[in-house]
Parts: C-alpha cells; structure tokens; sequence
C-alpha cells in the first residue's frame, strides 16, 4: 500500500505538513502513525522527547494519553458485563456503597453506570481537588478521593445532559476493582494491556524513565512564543479517568485490535459485538450535536463518523481517531500543550483516506510524476504574505501547498506543465 505512488504523494504531503505545523508552533515532539486495517502505513515523528538533552522523539517515545485511559477502563468494565458480573443499569451504589455525594435534584434517575460511561449521569467533573491546576498538579489519593465525595454535589439529574466527567471514569475504574476483587492496575494489566502486547502501555507514567523515553511536557506557548517545562505528575486515584501513558507504536496495537474483532466477530479481549456497542452512539444532548459511546467518543465531522478518543495532561496532547468504515487510525502524540492533537489526526486521515481508497477500488499503480520536473519540489518562501509554499509530487503531477495550514487538503493548488517557455525549457505554472 505505502508504495503505491498515490499513497506516497499522501504520505508526503503529511510528513511536510507536520514539520512545518512542528516549526510554526514549536511543539517540541511529535510521533504518529497511521494506520489501515492490520497494517502500519506510515511512521513518522519530529523534533524531540527532550528538548534540552536533544532526544529525538520517535514512535516509541512515551507520552501521558490522559483521557485515552477511559478507553481501557470502560472495556475493562464491559468485560465484567460480558461475564455477567454487572448491568449496565446497575446504580453506581450498588457496587460502591460510599458512594454518597449529594443529589440535589430529588426526581433524578439513579447514577447508573450506563451513565458514567456515556458522561450523562450529572456528576461534577472533577473529584472536589485543584489538581489540573499549576505549579503542583496534585492529584488525590483514593482515600481523599472516596472522603471528598461526601461533601459533592450532583450538578444536573442523571440522563438529561452530556457533562464530560474524569469523576466519573474514576469510579468506573473502582467499580472495576470492586467486582473483578483486583486493584485496577493489576486488572487492567493482565485483561487488556499484556494479552495485546502493549509492551510500553501503563495505568501510570513511569517516573524512571522522565526524560528518557518518556517525554517531557511542555505548557502552550506564552505571548512571547515561549513554552514552559511542566513538571512530573502522577493521576493518583484519577487514573482510571486521565492517569495512563503510552506510545504511538502500541495506541496502534490497540487500533489494529479493534479493526480486526470487528472483522472477525469473535472475541479477543472483548466480544466482537460489545466493541460495536462500545462505539455506537449511546447518548445524544439536547443540541443534537453532542454524541457519546459507551467510553468511546463518536465524533460526526463533515459526513465522516470517528471513534476513539483524544487526551489532554499537563504537558502532553494526544489523540488516537479510527475510521471504522475504510478501517483507517491515526495516532498524533505531542507533548505539548495548545496543540490540538484531534484535529491533527482528523486532517492526516483527510489526507490519506482518499489515497487509500483510490488503491482499494483501482490497484493498478497510478503513473508518478515526470522526473523531468521533480527538480521543481522543495519549500519556497512566501514571504512576506505567509510562511513558505511547498511544492510537491501530486497525482502524477505537482502542486504547491501553503504552510502552515490547518487544512492542508483544500490548501492544495494543483499545477500544469507547459513547454518552450521563454527560457527554452519546460517550466510550470497553477
């Protein structure tokens, strides 16, 4: 696939895209990959893990995936349903008996956690600790965690609107715990991370290696252009929610998992059927626009339908969107703040997919670009009326792309090739 001359003009566009974005916004390292089906179409990372030590960050780098933990809690939790070890209705007390926070309003269905899963249970979002907050970022330990939900109160009735919750996903994960009789790294460990071969994958960030394979975090750039070293931290008893860490080259394990036992049916990890579940939509607010799976986002982005999830920790954006149609994921990793690492990973799969597609429905090699005019292609200012303009082999021809961009797609102007210019040779023009 990756050889196919469409595929590759993909590929590069991608690859002269991320560097100039890399450059134009100083984010310190990037890794991504892509992915179609089973295979890895595309490796690619810039810059570096460490910009201080000058470690060039590659694809096995380690960043926190914040958020992208939930992926793995809420499977964890729908392999105990599968079991019958749980409902999907069942209230959140019925498994966690201190779980007392107030209920403000008195005709509130109960917390179920069909409703933690689908962020629609009216919980607050956070557990009641300035922890997302600077210099210190101190995250609760579960004893404080399980104390201060005594004095919470329930923002909304369970079921009547979408409010994004880490609370939540936190007592997902003690849910997990409670009915499975492990601690939920332990179960999480052995269920899900070990069976898939997530060799760099865990339900923390791994302090022995800060600054070596793990990357460092950097904050959003200040009004000077600057970005600022964050500090180490650990999730604590937000974990489950925000707490696990990961590398590009295992988030598309994790993928290639989910295109493969869905194609299968069978059960690997999880029933074929429970993954669909999973990543249906399961909750629909009120501006019918916002949409949910069980843990899973869903995420409906001019006609096209992603799933997966996206993360964001102090230091670090992530993101990891799968396509189930045309079986294409992306994987975007930075660590730094202020990047929006979703996006990155939706306009690489605009990019791709159509590649992709044109292989799939017409496998005959597609004719390159004349070598006679390959001399053109490079980077060229554009200066002073924007960044620079990148020429490239497009479609067996050339066609200039402006960066930085964040739609690289429809940035393209494509170019023809005329002959016996005034200079006697051939030449280009859009």
């Amino acid at each position: 696939m990756a050889e196919d001359n469409r595929v590759r003009d993909a590929l590069n566009l991608i690859e002269q895209w991320i560097e100039a974005q890399h450059a134009y916004e100083q984010i310190p390292g990037i890794s991504m990959l892509i992915v179609h089906n089973q295979d890895v179409i595309e490796r690619f990372a810039v810059g570096y893990s460490n910009p201080e030590m000058q470690t060039p960050a590659t694809t096995q780098t380690i960043y926190s995936i914040c958020s992208i933990s939930k992926l793995f809690t809420s499977i964890s939790l729908m392999q105990l349903r599968d079991q019958g070890m749980l409902r999907l209705d069942d209230p959140v007390s019925k498994h966690l008996p201190w779980f007392k926070i107030e209920q403000v309003y008195p005709q509130s269905p109960l917390i179920t956690i069909e409703s933690i899963l689908t962020h629609s249970s009216g919980l607050p979002r956070e557990s009641d600790y300035p922890y997302w907050n600077a210099p210190l970022f101190d995250f609760p330990s579960r004893e404080k965690m399980v104390e201060q939900i005594k004095s919470q109160k329930t923002l909304y009735p369970a079921y009547t609107y979408y409010q994004y919750s880490n609370l939540g996903l936190t007592l997902a994960g003690e849910i997990v715990a409670q009915v499975s009789g492990m601690d939920y790294a332990t179960y999480v460990l052995e269920n899900i991370i070990i069976p898939l071969g997530l060799e760099h994958t865990r339900p923390e960030m791994p302090e022995e290696l800060y600054g070596s394979q793990l990357a460092i975090g950097y904050s959003a750039k200040t009004r000077d252009g600057e970005r600022t070293k964050m500090p180490f931290f650990q999730t604590n008893a937000i974990a489950p929610a925000a707490g696990f860490s990961s590398t590009a080259e295992d988030l598309a394990k994790f993928a290639v998992w989910q295109f493969r036992l869905l194609e299968s049916g069978k059960t690997e990890i999880l029933e074929a059927n429970t993954l669909r579940e999973m990543q249906r939509v399961h909750w629909l607010d009120v501006d019918w626009k916002t949409t949910r799976g069980l843990g899973f986002g869903v995420y409906r982005k001019s006609d096209i339908t992603f799933t997966g999830h996206e993360g964001s920790c102090p230091g670090y954006r992530t993101a990891v969107m799968l396509e189930p149609k045309s079986k294409i994921a992306v994987i975007f990793m930075a660590n730094a703040l202020g990047v929006d690492a979703d996006e990155y990973a939706r306009g690489v799969y605009k990019i791709i997919e159509p590649a992709v597609k044109k292989v799939l429905h017409t496998p005959e090699q597609a004719v390159g670009t004349n070598p006679d005019v390959l001399k053109y292609t490079g980077t060229y200012t554009y200066d002073p009326w924007g960044g620079e303009v990148a020429v490239i082999p497009w479609e067996g021809g050339l066609a200039m792309a402006d960066f930085p961009s964040t739609t690289p797609p429809t940035d393209l102007t494509k170019l023809k090739q005329i002959e016996k210019n005034i200079s006697g040779k051939n030449s280009i023009r859009s």
